[in-house]
């Protein structure tokens, strides 16, 4: 295209486009931002600044040369901003004439200019596909190449068209691997990539690798079938004179681990020799650093078990060196001063987040495992786990910055090791520790605390004959007089705690146990807020540790608690919360005693009453508050009131900002405070004496189901999750006082039944409101009164339509089979004419289900329908008899199953009554379920 333009108007528009980035002149960019959206309406607008950003010369009138490159490269965002939000309205003879600039200004001397031209090059195959510019791949790789026809290209020229093939690379991994009319596109890239490694610049050798590492985890044919290359050429490059390649060779190598291990085995002796020459390089940290995650990638690979393990006495000596602080490190930590008593500033502050119910969503269980429709599950130790590459300062001391470093990496891969190989681990770490543990500089001190850590899952059995020497010494260093070293200390013995809860002498374990704790304890307490938050963090692990090991200690934990109250700042409060809600997960209702109550609720009220509605510390505040809640059972409900009233007054409070900032546009409030507060009230209902968590609900201004209602529909994934749960536990404990609003509540609980409301996006927050929803349901409909029967066909085909579908998780599925059952209860005359089509799906997702009180209730309603139209079960009937048979017999003769029994029993003799020939019939089921039937049952 052959495009000029009218001088007035380009010189207009550079002139916008400098004055848009003058940030000394707040008033003239306003202006000049103005000005060049209007222009944007034009249709030349993409034509003028495509001009600008292509032409280095001449410099339009009224600026300067060093202005102008700037206007240049702001022309060019435009230009990739206009191609991201408006490539359809961009005229086909716009497109080639942006194609060709972009092509041309690879060429340009101003770096910035040209690399922006590789940005608009791959907006330009994002939005319009690879096929609306075919030939861009083969120019860019001819480019680099130097295989032009035009003669040789300069090596800038060829450094910026690479820099545009790695964007190109990296927006459109999906689009290069498709089929174009029998012709792939990555058949032509990636040999070409592994070619261009060899090229003597250094910033193409870096540009291809990292378009190598684009493609790697995903496998694809082409790059398997140049994997031996790529190998060889990664060998090439391991003395690369340039540390930035260097660096990638390391990740390449650790990519590969994870795609094609098989490629790396013959080359295990010298692979580990570089790693740890390029670990040991003291002049690069980042290539230190890449290096040594080389390690968790081996160790987690089960193909490299035995090749690896004859490296490990070369292999742990560099990463124990590689967990002690440097010089810099010491020096700063030196300089350290206690400041427990200074104010902790807002940017110390850990952003906050609510933990809505879903979060503990376990995907694979149901039935009586659940409260308030989620699933509960033993939750891991998240502090504990060094492997997964995400390692807390708490645990390893005050690494600069709170980054992912050589030392923290290192601990993480000798943890990964420990775990994988065990005793030889700990054979090979036995001397440095028994050498460095008493060390006179308390770097190395903290360096072997760190290594006894970071091995205690993986060798425990080898360490435990060293731990009743080994526990004493640690807690000497608990009163270290480097803060340092008290933290990783604190976070060292935690580790252990496991083995000094669940010592069986009792006389050995208050030998051990109470010590540890209470140095822990006691270090919560410390002058330094990092030793108290590492202490903090530890006790917390201990508690899951040891559990209900804990129940005789309540009194003295609870006393430093207290105290913590009093010396914490903001920062380390949040952790707190984490301790007292632990501990009373761990022992609950020991916790309900009139002399502990009067001991902690004081004090977790005074911050209660000082924390703001506004306060992110309410999140784990209320989240605290709810897991005491639940440990004291009605002990609870004389601080109930005020409570239940706030976190009403926040619903309400949020429910209104989100309606006003719909209406006016306002900023939309933080719903955090709504899931914490609905998921409080929660715990409130479950808590306390039904009459007096009624009394709240009635008394509620506004009205509690009218703000329920809201919050069922309110657009957030979490909200109504959260709500759906609480829904739920209206149904169990507080159910007349939910009947007279559900004729306004089920529409909306049918509504959230639908399965297109699940965005392919964001699944499991979708299943988890899904999974609540129908938890709810089942609660509502196991009472026989329950007004459903006006709902019952729209709950029925909501509920089919979730058990049919087999992309449905189990856990939703099979609270929809629940929930379908419990309908007999108060609609078995409306589900009855559908029994023949529901039946087989409903006992094929009850077969999953675990026999529990909530599975037997299940049974109990839909036993009702079944009773109702029993003819329709005929193509069902030999599994419906097995099911019956699979409830365990000795279970069915306990007081609280004695109705199930029952209700089998009449349905079997029903059968028997209307089958003329019953024995011949039961012959057709195995000989040990109907010897179950007639046993169990009489029949």
């Amino acid at each position: 295209m052959n495009w000029q333009p009218e001088e007035a108007p380009l010189r207009q528009l550079a002139g916008y486009l400098r004055d848009s980035l003058n940030g000394s002149n707040s008033q003239g960019r306003a202006q000049a931002e103005q000005m060049l959206a209007q222009a944007t309406s034009s249709p030349d607008y993409i034509n003028y600044i495509t001009y600008i950003f292509s032409t280095p010369h001449p410099v339009p009138a009224g600026i300067n040369e060093k202005e102008y490159s700037t206007v240049r490269f702001a022309a060019a965002v435009n230009v990739k901003t206009k191609i991201s939000l408006a490539y359809n309205t961009i005229s086909p003879q716009s497109l080639l004439y942006i194609k060709s600039a972009a092509l041309l200004t690879l060429r340009d001397t101003d770096r910035n200019v040209s690399n922006a031209a590789g940005t608009i090059i791959t907006a330009i195959v994002l939005q319009g596909g690879l096929l609306a510019w075919p030939e861009i791949i083969s120019e860019l790789l001819t480019l680099v190449a130097n295989a032009s026809q035009a003669g040789d290209v300069p090596m800038p020229v060829r450094e910026a068209a690479m820099e545009a093939l790695l964007k190109v690379c990296e927006d459109n991994r999906k689009v290069l691997d498709r089929d174009y009319q029998g012709q792939r596109p990555l058949d032509m890239i990636i040999p070409s990539l592994v070619q261009f490694t060899s090229i003597e610049s250094s910033r193409i050798r870096v540009a291809a690798l990292k378009a190598i590492h684009v493609f790697l985890p995903f496998r694809p044919e082409a790059l398997v079938n140049s994997l031996d290359q790529f190998r060889t050429q990664l060998f090439n490059l391991a003395g690369d004179d340039n540390t930035k390649v260097r660096q990638l060779v390391c990740q390449s190598f650790a990519q590969l681990l994870e795609a094609a291990p098989e490629k790396l085995v013959p080359y295990m002796e010298g692979l580990v020799n570089y790693i740890l020459m390029q670990q040991q390089s003291t002049d690069d940290p980042e290539l230190a650093l890449d290096a040594a995650e080389f390690w968790i990638g081996a160790g987690e690979q089960p193909l490299l078990k035995a090749e690896l393990a004859p490296y490990m006495p070369k292999i742990i000596p560099v990463l124990l060196q590689s967990m002690v602080y440097d010089e810099d490190e010491v020096a700063r930590l030196m300089g350290e001063q206690d400041d427990a008593e200074t104010e902790d500033r807002a940017e110390d502050m850990k952003p906050q987040f609510a933990k809505s119910k879903g979060d503990r969503l376990n995907m694979t269980k149901s039935g009586e495992q659940m409260q308030s429709g989620v699933p509960q599950q033993q939750v891991e130790d998240d502090e504990d786990d060094l492997s997964e590459g995400e390692i807390e300062d708490s645990e390893f001391g005050d690494d600069p910055s709170g980054e992912w470093t050589l030392r923290k990496c290192s601990a993480a891969a000798l943890d990964i090791f420990a775990t994988v190989y065990h005793r030889p681990v700990f054979e090979i770490l036995l001397p440095y520790l028994t050498e460095t543990l008493r060390h006179d500089q308390w770097q190395n001190r903290e360096a072997a605390v760190l290594t006894l850590g970071a091995v205690a899952d993986g060798c425990m059995d080898a360490i435990r004959p060293h731990l009743q020497e080994l526990v004493p010494y640690l807690i000497t260093l608990l009163n270290d007089a480097q803060p340092v070293v008290r933290q990783i200390t604190c976070w060292c013995l935690s580790r252990y705690s496991g083995w000094a809860a669940h010592i069986p002498d009792p006389e050995l374990r208050a030998r051990f146990f109470e010590p540890m704790m209470d140095g822990i304890l006691q270090r919560m307490l410390d002058n330094n807020k990092k030793v108290q938050e590492a202490a903090a963090s530890a006790f917390a692990s201990l508690e899951e540790k040891a559990e209900e090991k804990l129940a005789p200690y309540c009194q003295p934990i609870l006393r430093q608690f207290v105290r913590c109250f009093d010396k914490y700042k903001d920062r380390n409060m949040y952790i707190l919360y984490d301790c007292i809600q632990t501990l009373a997960d761990c022992v609950g209702g020991e916790l309900a005693q009139p002399h502990l109550v009067n001991m902690l609720m004081p004090a977790l009220i005074a911050r209660y009453n000082i924390v703001s509605d506004d306060s992110r510390e309410l999140f784990p505040l209320l989240e605290c508050l709810g897991y005491v809640a639940t440990a004291y059972g009605d002990t609870f409900a004389q601080f109930a009131p005020p409570i239940f009233g706030r976190c009403m007054k926040i619903i309400y409070g949020n429910l209104q900002a989100s309606i006003q900032s719909a209406n006016y546009q306002f900023e939309a409030p933080d719903k955090d405070f709504l899931i914490t507060s609905i998921d409080l009230v929660s715990a409130l209902v479950q808590a306390i004496d039904p009459q007096k968590s009624s009394e709240l609900v009635r008394t509620s201004q506004p009205p509690f189901f009218q703000l329920l209602r809201y919050c069922m529909e309110d657009e957030k994934d979490d909200v109504r999750q959260s709500t759906y749960a609480l829904l739920g536990d209206c149904a169990i404990h507080i159910f007349p006082d939910l009947e007279p609003s559900l004729s306004t509540i089920a529409p909306i609980l049918i509504k959230q039944l639908d399965l297109d409301l699940i965005r392919d996006d964001d699944r499991q927050t979708g299943f988890s409101v899904l999974n609540n929803a129908c938890w709810s349901c089942g609660e509502i409909a196991v009472h026989e009164n329950a007004p459903l029967a006006p709902y019952a066909e729209q709950l029925y085909r909501g509920l089919f339509n979730i058990i049919i579908n087999e992309e449905i998780i189990d856990s939703v599925n099979e609270n929809a089979a629940l929930a379908l059952g419990r309908l007999g209860f108060c609609c078995a005359d409306q589900i009855a004419p559908h029994l023949s089509e529901c039946s087989p799906y409903f006992l094929r997702s009850m077969d999953k289900v675990d026999f529990t009180r909530e599975k037997a209730s299940a049974f109990l309603g839909f036993n009702q329908i079944v009773m109702k139209n029993p003819q329709a079960m005929e193509a069902s009937l030999l599994d419906y008899f097995q099911a019956i048979a699979m409830f365990p017999a000795r279970s069915l003769a306990q007081e609280e199953y004695r109705d199930i029994q029952g209700s089998f029993q009449q349905v079997l003799q029903g059968y028997k009554n209307m089958i003329p020939d019953f024995d011949t019939f039961l012959g057709q089921l195995n000989p040990p379920v109907a010897q179950t039937l007639r046993t169990v049952y009489h029949v």
